[in-house]
């Protein structure tokens, strides 16, 4: 580890205190970065589409650590740090750089992520005048949240012009607790693989140096289906010709947690209103985000002839057989449903959430490896410019995701948020809910006076 910046600079009440270069430990596992450096991970049309999206940023709100002798803070920074590198031993690839190669005589570029075990970026911050409650505690989530996050506003295509880290980790001790907070670039990985990080990354914190843990390693080959090149040739003279900025309407956030018995209750409405329409079952997930969507659509006040959408994030693991569960990049697709704000306010929540059903059940093999398998003779990316409008809403992550698992060795979270990265009006975010046992959360952006509706609203927030 080498400590590059230790200048303060303040912002939203966050004070940096030091920046740090972690590169993979080279102890412990039997493959070394060091022995793959120079190895070069070709991006999949799943991968490259993402180029144009901010980073994922999660983390984790944990209570203040137990006091010992000296200087604590700077020995817990340390402490998460040398883990940190041992995950980051795992995932060797994120330690590397996206690297572009022109073409210019074809008029294409490519771009790879190369492992150069350059190492990611590690912020040690201070926030002295935060306090657990303050972020925890109110359903709006403060604004202050997003500075706990590293490598805000950049998208994969950034990193690749400038040879940024594609992942970056926080450590911000606040007055009573800590904040642990990841970004990792959308064109190197999902979801899933963010997780599967941050699991190992707080194992291997909890556990020890020298233990072993239960998490398993990743599968870092990616898949390509037959008929994709590999590298994949985008018709364009430079990386910059793909990226759209969007500058979004103000919004604000809230956190609403719905309980295991809350979900059940839905889940059972939303079936026994859709029984007769087919034989799908409607899921805990599907049934909540219906509400959501019904409640959000009475927020803003759309009028009854507006059409609005709901794009949904679907994982291919599982549903790509050559694809298994520990796939260390992205395989994800959208599924949409559509109808008219008075279709989704005026059929009740089994006919909305029958929408959803089917629009992630359109979704077969079949057609997910044949769109792959011809992305690259129309690449198309992932936009906000374009794509978002003030009827849509869009939600990503999982109730899968072990997210209040990540005990980093003094206790489990007290709550989980993301960071300002994608953050529009109509971004809905789901959680596991801390109580586990099917609960769940949901982080809801909208424009504030939606949103304040939307609080108010006690068919969307009342527990059963």
């Amino acid at each position: 580890m080498a400590l590059e910046d230790s200048t303060n600079t303040t912002s939203a009440g966050v004070c940096v205190v030091s920046r740090r270069t972690v590169q993979p430990s080279r102890s412990g596992e039997a493959t070394s970065a060091v022995e793959l450096k120079g190895e070069t991970v070709h991006l999949t049309p799943w991968d490259l589409q993402m180029l144009t999206v901010d980073y994922i940023q999660k983390g984790v709100l944990l209570p203040d650590p137990p006091t010992g002798d000296g200087d604590g803070g700077e020995r817990l920074v340390g402490r998460l740090a040398s883990s940190f590198a041992r995950a980051l031993r795992r995932f060797y690839p994120f330690a590397g750089r996206l690297a572009v190669e022109e073409r210019q005589e074809e008029g294409t570029v490519a771009v790879s992520l190369r492992c150069t075990g350059e190492g990611a970026e590690f912020v040690h911050a201070v926030a002295p005048s935060i306090t657990v409650a303050d972020v925890a505690a109110s359903t709006y989530v403060p604004r202050v949240v997003w500075s706990f996050f590293p490598l805000d506003g950049l998208v994969g295509a950034d990193a690749a012009a400038g040879s940024r880290p594609v992942l970056a980790a926080q450590v911000t001790e606040l007055a009573d607790g800590v904040f642990v907070a990841m970004s990792l670039s959308h064109g190197v990985a999902d979801g899933t693989a963010f997780w599967h990080l941050f699991n190992t990354w707080s194992e291997m914190s909890r556990t020890g140096a020298d233990a072993e843990i239960s998490t398993p390693p990743p599968v870092l080959e990616r898949w390509f289906p037959d008929a994709c090149p590999v590298p994949i040739p985008l018709p364009f003279t430079k990386l910059d010709d793909i990226v759209r900025r969007f500058e979004c309407p103000p919004v604000q956030e809230c956190f609403f947690h719905f309980s295991a018995e809350r979900v059940q209750s839905l889940k059972a409405r939303a079936n026994a209103e859709a029984a007769g329409a087919g034989s799908a079952t409607i899921s805990s997930l599907q049934s909540l985000l219906a509400h959501a969507w019904r409640a959000v659509s009475r927020a803003r006040r759309l009028s009854p002839a507006e059409e609005t959408t709901y794009t949904v994030l679907v994982g291919c693991r599982g549903r790509v057989k050559r694809v298994p569960q520990g796939y260390a990049g992205n395989a994800v697709v959208r599924a949409t449903a559509r109808a008219t704000a008075g279709e989704i306010t005026g059929n009740g929540l089994g006919w909305t959430a029958l929408l959803l059903n089917r629009a992630v059940a359109s979704l077969d093999e079949a057609a997910m490896v044949g769109s792959l398998s011809s992305w690259h003779l129309d690449p198309r990316f992932a936009y906000l410019a374009g794509f978002w409008n003030p009827a849509m809403v869009v939600t990503g992550n999982s109730p899968r995701f072990d997210a209040y698992g990540n005990d980093f060795g003094w206790g489990a979270p007290v709550a989980v948020r993301s960071g300002g990265a994608n953050k529009v009006d109509g971004r809905v975010t789901v959680y596991e809910g801390r109580g586990g046992r099917g609960s769940m959360g949901l982080e809801v952006c909208l424009a504030p006076e939606a949103l304040a509706r939307l609080v108010a609203d006690d068919e969307f927030v009342r527990q059963d």
